[in-house]
């Protein structure tokens, strides 16, 4: 079955340049050509395309085209490497979500209002730690205080003292460096932990979107390493033979 151009990109409202720029990207098998130098493409073509826009949604262009190039030239264990990847970063990426709702539901409101700039000897005082605490904190980017060009001391903001307060509450709860770290790059992205709240619903709704793109992505792959004069290595026998 001989298919043109036009006929791959109707199918997904795609450009035929965007189609003959796949091709060049590797993303599509080489295309043949007719006597008169026209691109042909194959059923197999059809299935590269549509597993691209497939891994598209779930793991990214750049990813998604490394995916198909891979399997494409035949390295199906660098394309399935890739893949992996994507799902250990997705599953990171939970367990930051749960860190962050476990960490806010623990998280009481600070018992007093934060004052508008202090310094570490102050801060430290206040929360009855040692300074070197939050310099150890600092390290860990759990806080980021700016420094006094002047004087080179820290000098901590209203936004950091509240930080300080949020760690200094979550270590009390037995939280590691690495999680309260997670926690508060969240609160600075959010602006707080107030709004940080309201997006956690639609966190959860991106992470759920991603895992169903990443089935039919990999669904989308399987069938086009089945798809007969596709990439299938010769040795590949499926679950069956494993």
């Amino acid at each position: 079955m001989r298919l043109r151009p036009i006929d791959l990109a109707r199918e997904h409202g795609l450009s035929t340049q965007a189609v003959r720029n796949y091709e060049d990207a590797e993303i599509l098998p080489p295309a043949g050509r007719s006597p008169h130098g026209y691109r042909v493409y194959a059923p197999r073509h059809a299935a590269a395309l549509r597993t691209f826009l497939a891994l598209l949604p779930a793991h990214g262009h750049a990813t998604a085209g490394a995916i198909m190039r891979a399997v494409n030239g035949g390295a199906t264990e660098e394309a399935l490497r890739l893949i992996d990847d994507g799902h250990a970063q997705l599953a990171g990426d939970r367990h930051t979500l749960e860190a962050v709702e476990e960490a806010l539901r623990d998280l009481a409101p600070p018992s007093e209002p934060a004052p508008g700039v202090t310094f570490i000897g102050p801060l430290a005082r206040r929360l009855r730690i040692k300074p070197a605490t939050l310099r150890k904190w600092e390290r860990a980017g759990i806080t980021v205080p700016r420094r006094d060009p002047r004087t080179g001391y820290r000098v901590y903001t209203s936004a950091d003292v509240r930080d300080v307060l949020l760690a200094h509450q979550l270590r009390r709860g037995g939280y590691g460096l690495e999680r309260i770290r997670q926690v508060l790059e969240q609160v600075r992205a959010a602006g707080g932990p107030e709004p940080l709240q309201a997006t956690l619903q639609e966190w959860h709704d991106r992470l759920t979107a991603r895992g169903l793109a990443m089935l039919a992505g990999a669904a989308a792959l399987d069938a086009y390493l089945r798809t007969p004069g596709g990439p299938m290595p010769g040795n590949f026998r499926g679950p069956a033979g494993i």
